[in-house]
């Protein structure tokens, strides 16, 4: 599979296959590391192989452990951190935010509520797509297990979905949020929040300030802050640190030195990215482009 990227805090590999709908398979093993809270724009499909990791999302607490699937949505915080001895190790699939279709962004809700999978066929297909995937030969069998999998995901949704009053969509889009009072009286104000949202993500290499926000949104500056935070369990500029982060990980998988995935993502510097970069992920960028594994699409001459 190509070199592990071994260092004091702990083990990873990461690679970017070329499988449509997975946009990074990350498997990490780290004796000691808490994650602080952080979004990403991709679905995230856990397995813990070992350990326990103990994690809040968007303020309710849960755990991962070796029987279990989670699927933690795009745009909504999260931390973690072992909450055993020794440490955890896990896989993960980095899945496109569209992979569930038309329904992904009305399902986010859905995984907030419900993000443990306790279903035993269903981390046996996880695996099986992992195992697929690190053999980087058979594109095919990974799709076809992939498949799989999402029905499945989209099955447990779904249900949860409909059983569930309805609720704010934490991740979704304007219109996903309109069945939401502003809730003027609890400093909530979801529509504003979602509007700054989208503002971020137009501008998460060139950035944009509060003041260049509140004046767009006709918005003050801390009510911006305050509905974000409420909606989003992150600060504005806490979610815009991860995108970037996110982007680096692409620019390194894509084979880009540090200095460059620090350029092309927004921060100021390599220093820049290497202080967030190893916050959020554990290892520092070098490292983690270290273990990327150089792979090539079945049929690829050898």
């Amino acid at each position: 599979m190509g070199a592990h990227d071994r260092v004091a805090t702990g083990t990873v590999i990461a690679w970017r296959p070329s499988v449509r709908g997975v946009r990074e398979v990350f498997h990490a093993s780290f004796p000691r590391h808490t994650y602080p809270p952080h979004t990403h724009d991709a679905w995230t499909l856990l397995v813990v192989d070992a350990g326990v990791v103990a994690y809040d999302l968007h303020r309710r607490e849960h755990g991962a452990c070796r029987p279990v699937v989670t699927l933690l949505p795009p745009d909504v915080a999260h931390d973690g951190r072992s909450a055993r001895r020794g440490g955890f190790r896990k896989r993960v699939l980095y899945l496109e935010r569209d992979v569930f279709g038309e329904d992904s962004d009305r399902l986010i809700g859905a995984a907030v509520d419900r993000p443990v999978l306790a279903d035993p066929l269903l981390r046996h297909r996880v695996h099986q797509v992992h195992q697929a995937l690190a053999t980087r030969t058979e594109d095919l069998e990974a799709e076809s297990r992939l498949a799989l999998v999402i029905e499945r995901l989209r099955g447990h949704l779904r249900q949860a979905d409909t059983a569930s009053p309805p609720r704010p969509n934490p991740g979704g889009n304007a219109m996903a949020n309109t069945r939401t009072s502003t809730g003027a009286n609890t400093g909530r104000d979801p529509r504003l929040a979602v509007r700054l949202r989208e503002l971020l993500e137009a501008h998460v290499t060139q950035g944009i300030t509060l003041y260049e926000a509140a004046a767009r949104l006709h918005a003050s500056r801390a009510h911006l802050v305050r509905a974000f935070g409420r909606e989003y369990g992150i600060p504005p500029h806490g979610y815009l640190t991860g995108r970037r982060v996110d982007l680096a990980r692409r620019h390194l998988l894509a084979g880009h030195s540090p200095a460059e995935a620090a350029t092309l993502s927004g921060f100021c510097d390599q220093p820049h990215l290497t202080r967030h970069f190893t916050r959020l992920i554990s290892v520092p960028p070098g490292h983690y482009a270290r273990s990327r594994v150089c792979y090539e699409p079945a049929g690829a001459s050898t």
